[in-house]
């Protein structure tokens, strides 16, 4: 679960509908009390007991350290007040661009929307009150001489047409917002040319008659309704992209009628401009629902579930977004402040809505509702995407960077807990579980805690740790330190629950862990956290999303007879003559039947469903194809399967290798991994030929990933469907190193079983993100034949010019100096190098049959 309460937090927010704040001067004209209450007035005396306020007290003093009282929180405003600017930040904190409804106030109250960029990451834009537009050009009618009944009307229009038609050339505004809920209600009539004219010529009089110079409110239903009207044709016919038309819906202070206010009596209005994209405010509270229905079948409604935070209590919230979510897609909603006038309205929002998202998404996620990914994207929509896309923000997805807690939350906590309880309703027989991670040797190293322990630890309130030595992701195979470590320090090795999966052996259950600093941030060097911070770059940056699947290939060896048995070597099982490539006869051992449905069972078990399974080239040799998942969960389920086969091997004392070349004369054993850009625009040329380009580009660094280990190098030949010797790319070319089968569907050849694949898939994706952001064109021609039969000329006519590394020490020097992989982090690739080179000096002294013997113990 850490994956979706780390996008909770660190996903920037485009608040898409806030106001400004008062300045120095006017700050004492509104109570502070109204910072959790519609209220005004006499109303406002009984908003101390109310429930939101007693929140809004409990975290203003938490966060202010001060006495849990009002009193106390006021006074520690006033002294942060001292100090404005840091203060003001830090209520804006997490918040990437406002959309500023400047319409509220009066101009000399307020900031103007620019003003407010020194709070957030972004440029603030504009978003027009209609009402307020129109509210100022009847007072300069008023006092401008020799304004006739007869010239008003023509010239409100005109003006009003104009400055509508201004603001949609003006890049600064981004939408157009009415508070016709307020005038008239949402229940928006047609309104003749002879209608308004009739209805403004009987207000313009009335205010003449009385000599008015000034004018706040138009409360005339037909001069609204012909306003929205007009705004909304002049948005429809606007060309190109069409700027959003905010409502005012639901929740608002005593001058609403409130059954006037539901989104519902939209409808017509929606039917009539069905190209306006219409945005339905403050989760039209209490009618949230009917803003989510309408939202779901109408392509141009969106709905924002901004205002309820805070003026709504915690549990009043956590149902807002239970009930938007029960009809209206992701795609569909929108988040904001609604913030005005003092900076805590817009801390308290942004505090409370992330804290509603991490009640109610994981719960949807252990109930089976949604994936892990689909709730991240969730929180990424409703806070960012959906806005971003709307409004033609074109802004980049850039996390921020706050730490992630080992104790984030109660609700984390709890959903840990309820991970593991809803796990072991269907596994009952669980006694154990293994806390394991991949290291930079590729070994996999575990922890195992007893259940008991486990929910105890969870029951507690505490995260499922356990303290390990930095020295940890610097170690060899021997266990000794790689150059450069030492064996002071520690580390927090953090079981990730939502990875939790059974197996390999009855009575054990397995989860990916990550390493955190004892403060709880990440740790830089940890090779999991490196591969989620560069598939969420990928997202973040470009809008890319991955589908991965492997390839995995295992040679199945057992051990001479007891009488032949020297302790120093492998033979192929019984029943392995006559093996070959999709062979029949490699099926015909009963004992190997048994154990590749054994396997098959545990997998399936584990929630692995095997896509096929069959006999590969080499004698006793088998290939098991894994479903297509992200990136993540591909790397997570491939190391699973990987353990529970050889577990089962083990158990028919067979061992399952995945020494990329054990027998001299024979194929290999590799790791192919099958990748596809599965985000929008993905399957389109311009977008993954950049991607691959990018792969190609770094592709002799990734090798030092992809083929980790000095014996990688006797797998990496000519004519042997291994990929090659060159940086090259083909159509179904299975003699060149990336084979393309359809569009964004390419086959990564050159990795095998050796690699760290958290490692291998990182680099893909930075080198492969890095040339979509760069805009690279393939400079490789898709290359038909095997690259080796080609003469120099031929080679160089494809553009296929550069031969991958020949060993390990060659392609650490490439990584050494590829300067778009450092973007894996830092210290990583110095890390790296350091265990890699630590590594060759432990193989060196090695005879080649104990080496080849060395590698089948260990992989």
């Amino acid at each position: 679960m850490d994956e979706l309460i780390k996008a909770i937090h660190t996903t920037p927010i485009i608040d898409n509908h806030a106001h400004p704040l008062l300045t120095a001067a006017f700050q004492g004209k509104y109570p502070l009390l109204a910072i959790t209450t519609e209220a005004h007035g006499d109303a406002m005396n009984t908003t101390k007991s109310s429930l939101s306020h007693i929140r809004a007290v409990n975290q203003l003093s938490s966060i202010l350290s001060c006495p849990n009282n009002w009193e106390s929180v006021v006074k520690a405003i006033e002294q942060e007040k001292l100090k404005p600017d840091a203060w003001m930040k830090r209520c804006f904190q997490g918040i990437e661009t406002l959309l500023v409804d400047d319409g509220l106030d009066g101009k000399e109250e307020v900031y103007g929307y620019e003003w407010h960029d020194r709070l957030v990451r972004g440029k603030c834009k504009r978003i027009v009150r209609i009402e307020k537009v129109a509210e100022e050009f009847i007072e300069e009618l008023l006092t401008e001489e020799g304004m006739t009944l007869q010239g008003a009307v023509p010239k409100f229009v005109q003006r009003f047409t104009a400055s509508m038609k201004k603001a949609i050339r003006d890049p600064e505004v981004v939408g157009f917002k009415s508070v016709i809920c307020y005038r008239a209600g949402l229940d928006v009539s047609d309104v003749s040319p002879e209608e308004f004219v009739r209805e403004f010529k009987e207000l313009f009089s009335m205010l003449k008659a009385r000599g008015a110079t000034t004018f706040k409110r138009i409360d005339r239903s037909i001069i609204n309704c012909f306003l929205v009207n007009l705004t909304a044709d002049i948005i429809q016919d606007s060309p190109g992209w069409k700027k959003p038309f905010q409502f005012h819906t639901g929740l608002g202070d005593n001058d609403i009628t409130l059954t006037r206010s539901s989104p519902a009596h939209l409808q017509s209005f929606i039917r009539k401009y069905p190209t306006v994209p219409i945005v339905l405010l403050h989760a039209s509270y209490p009618w949230t629902k009917e803003a989510g229905y309408l939202a779901s079948v109408y392509e141009n409604v969106y709905t924002d579930i901004g205002e309820v935070f805070p003026f709504l209590s915690q549990e009043g919230q956590e149902n807002v977004v239970r009930e938007i979510l029960e009809l209206c897609p992701t795609e569909k909603i929108l988040w904001s402040t609604d913030g005005h006038w003092f900076p805590e309205t817009f801390l308290l929002a942004t505090l409370q809505v992330r804290e509603a998202l991490e009640i109610v998404l994981p719960e949807y996620v252990n109930k089976g509702v949604m994936s892990i990914p689909q709730a991240v994207r969730a929180v990424q929509d409703i806070l960012f995407t959906t806005s971003n896309t709307l409004y033609n923000l074109s802004l980049p997805l850039v996390p921020l960077l706050t730490a992630l807690p080992l104790n984030s939350s109660p609700a984390q906590r709890q959903s840990d807990l309820q991970v593991l309880t809803n796990f072991l309703t269907k596994n009952s027989d669980t006694r154990f579980l293994r806390l394991q991670y991949i290291d930079y040797t590729s070994t996999l190293r575990i922890r195992i805690i007893p259940l008991k322990r486990a929910q105890d630890l969870l029951k507690k309130g505490e995260h499922l740790s356990v303290g390990i030595t930095t020295a940890s992701l610097g170690l060899l195979q021997n266990d000794t330190l790689a150059p450069g470590m030492t064996g002071t320090g520690e580390y927090k090795l953090v079981g990730i629950l939502s990875s939790l999966s059974p197996g390999p052996a009855k009575g054990y259950a397995s989860m990916m862990c990550e390493f955190r600093n004892l403060d709880g941030s990440e740790v830089s060097l940890c090779p999991r956290t490196i591969l989620r911070n560069a598939v969420q770059n990928a997202k973040s940056t470009q809008g890319l999303e991955f589908l991965l699947g492997f390839e995995i290939e295992i040679v199945f060896l057992s051990r001479p007879p007891l009488s032949e048995n020297k302790g120093d070597t492998y033979i192929l099982p019984p029943g392995s003559a006559g093996h070959a490539w999709n062979s029949s006869r490699a099926l015909h051992s009963p004992s190997i039947l048994l154990m590749l449905e054994e396997i098959y069972d545990k997998l399936f078990k584990a929630g692995i469903e095997l896509e096929q399974f069959h006999p590969e080239g080499a004698s006793g040799q088998y290939e098991f194809i894994l479903p297509p998942h992200p990136p993540l969960q591909a790397v997570d389920m491939l190391v699973y399967a990987r353990e529970i086969i050889t577990s089962v091997a083990a158990s028919y004392d067979l061992r399952a290798t995945l020494h990329p070349k054990p027998f001299a004369f024979q194929p290999g054993t590799a790791s192919h991994a099958h990748m596809s850009i599965s985000s929008s625009g993905g399957d389109e040329k311009k977008c993954y030929e950049s991607f691959y380009s990018g792969v190609l580009d770094s592709l002799c660094a990734i090798l030092a990933f992809t083929y980790c280990n000095p014996v990688s190098y006797s797998r990496m030949l000519d004519g042997c469907w291994a990929g090659g010797r060159w940086v090259a790319w083909g159509t179904q070319n299975r003699e060149t190193a990336l084979r393309k089968i359809k569009d964004s569907h390419w086959e990564i050849k050159v990795i095998d079983g050796l690699t760290n694949m958290y490692f291998s898939i990182a680099a893909i994706i930075t080198a492969g993100t890095h040339g979509v952001a760069s805009k690279y064109q393939l400079a490789i021609n898709d290359c038909a034949v095997d690259p080796a039969t080609l003469d120099e000329s031929e080679r160089a006519d494809l553009g296929v010019e550069n031969m991958l590394p020949k060993d390990l020490p060659s392609a650490l020097l490439e990584l050494e100096e590829d300067e778009i992989l450092q973007g894996l982090g830092k210290g990583v690739l110095e890390r790296y190098v350091n265990v890699k080179r630590g590594e060759l000096k432990l193989l060196e002294p090695m005879k080649v049959h104990e080496k080849w013997k060395w590698v089948i113990d260990r992989y």
